[in-house]
């Protein structure tokens, strides 16, 4: 299976306070259309009021679509409504949804039970298949939660199967505050990866900086070939306890992945868009 970078714009821009112009998010997203990535996590369609950095998504996408080319765009939903906007729009390839399994935080995240989220996921795979989307589930808390309930790794992998029986061809699993322990991850990925074959299971993993690699590395022993991050690391989960948590630098993982195996990611374009990244995002 070959490499994919996924970057995340969406991820690294959701939580900053101040309003970025939609000038300088279409500024932002044509450099990253430039670099090579095999899709761009680039907005959402949920109630503004709850992201309101997000607010702007279609005006960012519509003006970029003439351009689009090959990129292929990934939006987040968090129930039905947001992914029959999602599915009506020409721009949109990829209609991801966050599915949790620890209640409190589905509660905290799309104001649903883990049941009622595993019925949206249900319908919203209806919604897309019915407009030719393709849908990413996201499993998050997969490696643990801080919220001291239960936690069990097989429960992730009985999950999987479940959203595996929706139809759904990938998955990404959430390292969502950045806890993970090693033996978690190379449990998990290795016991999907062997026994789901046909799935894509990807990693979008959280962590402070330089503490990163060996969570890469367990998910690629264990066969994943795709990852989330985002330029300078920005972004994360709010609800970390280490300010310092946040996405895994697209740099950083471009240049481990390179010394195993090629990208195809134009390393001029990176060296700029990390160059301009506090520009965008202040």
């Amino acid at each position: 299976m070959a490499v994919k970078i996924i970057e995340c714009p969406r991820d690294a821009m959701q939580g900053i306070k101040h309003p970025i112009s939609t000038e300088k998010k279409v500024e932002w997203m044509r450099l990253l259309m430039q670099c090579g990535f095999d899709t761009l996590d680039c907005g959402s369609f949920v109630n503004p009021a709850r992201v309101p950095q997000m607010a702007d998504t279609h005006e960012v996408l519509e003006e970029l679509l003439p351009t689009k080319g090959k990129n292929q765009f990934l939006v987040i939903v968090g129930n039905e409504r947001g992914a029959g906007i999602a599915a009506e729009k020409k721009y949109v390839d990829y209609i991801g949804f966050p599915f949790s399994i620890n209640d409190t935080f589905q509660l905290r995240n799309t104001n649903a039970g883990k049941s009622e989220a595993f019925d949206r996921l249900k319908n919203i795979q209806q919604i897309a298949q019915a407009n030719d989307k393709k849908v990413v589930a996201y499993i998050s808390m997969a490696f643990g939660n801080p919220y001291g309930e239960f936690y069990d790794r097989k429960d992730v992998i009985d999950w999987a199967n479940k959203i595996v029986d929706l139809g759904i061809q990938t998955i990404s699993l959430s390292d969502t505050v950045g806890t993970a322990k090693i033996e978690d991850i190379g449990y998990v990925f290795g016991n999907l990866t062997k026994n789901l074959p046909e799935i894509e299971f990807g990693a979008h993993f959280h962590s402070v900086p330089f503490q990163w690699i060996p969570k890469i590395e367990a998910a690629w022993n264990q066969g994943c070939r795709r990852y989330d991050g985002a330029i300078l690391g920005l972004g994360g989960c709010p609800m970390a306890d280490d300010e310092l948590t946040g996405n895994i630098p697209t740099e950083g993982l471009i240049d481990w992945i390179n010394q195993r195996e090629s990208t195809n990611i134009d390393a001029d374009k990176i060296t700029k868009a990390v160059y301009i990244a506090p520009s965008i995002y202040g």
